[in-house]
């Protein structure tokens, strides 16, 4: 039988979930700031405490909402952070499934490649695909089987922060260790880097080379000339690397 602390606390969850369901962009925006603020760094248990056991059911909506408003250009940095604090809490695989299971994966790449999406939000994106590719081994093959390293390796290349870059040279890091069945696609596409635009994406191609190299061992015969032509680039950094 259920005791009367439980039902109060159902209660609450259910009159919670009506708040979000019933709220528009606005007072969303400001359910988002409470969550992150009260939830930001707990454990998955804990998570479920202060849902009353129905975390996942916001998660759902969280998620939901997301794939809903995306391709709108809509702000998305508050929600990103909202479903992270879902995927990087201690104990979260359950959650982790939930969001991949609904094409959590493919609308985090798919975000780097809109126009009209800030480069904040993208950066957020980013950090939730090194949550994911640190998750395990099926995860960073679930990554690159959805032509994740492609659509990495092109924000790198068309990014203008320098913050956000090097979020993605962590990402790129994490997806060339453990991960024997895809290493060559993600090396083959640091190579495919190097003749890009952006001196800040050559110079950390470079160093996720050296790493990937040491890992791979066999050369791949389209690095030497494509080392070759960076050699010839007026920027010491990358001369450096």
């Amino acid at each position: 039988m259920t005791s009367v602390k439980e039902q109060a606390a159902i209660s609450r969850l259910l009159s919670f979930l009506q708040d979000w369901d019933n709220a528009g962009k606005v007072a969303r925006s400001h359910i988002l700031n409470n969550f992150i603020e009260t939830n930001q760094g707990k454990t998955a248990p804990e998570l479920e405490q202060e849902f009353s056991q129905g975390a996942s059911l916001f998660l759902v909506r969280l998620t939901t909402w997301l794939r809903l408003t995306y391709m709108t250009g809509s702000r998305l940095d508050k929600l990103l952070r909202s479903i992270g604090i879902f995927l990087s809490a201690v104990s979260s695989n359950r959650y982790l499934v939930e969001f991949l299971e609904v094409g959590g994966a493919l609308t985090l790449l798919e975000i780097l490649a809109l126009k009209e999406i800030e480069e904040e939000d993208k950066k957020e994106s980013i950090k939730l695909l090194q949550v994911i590719s640190n998750s395990g081994r099926k995860y960073k093959e679930l990554i690159c089987e959805s032509y994740g390293v492609r659509s990495i390796a092109e924000f790198l290349a068309k990014s203008k922060s320098e913050e956000t870059q090097e979020e993605v040279q962590v990402l790129l890091d994490s997806l060339i260790h453990s991960n024997p069945k895809y290493q060559n696609q993600v090396y083959k596409g640091l190579i495919a880097l190097l003749p890009c635009a952006s001196p800040k994406a050559q110079q950390l191609s470079l160093q996720t080379l050296r790493t990937a190299q040491s890992i791979i061992g066999t050369t791949h015969p389209g690095i030497v000339d494509s080392v070759l032509k960076v050699l010839r680039t007026m920027h010491l950094e990358v001369q450096y690397e």
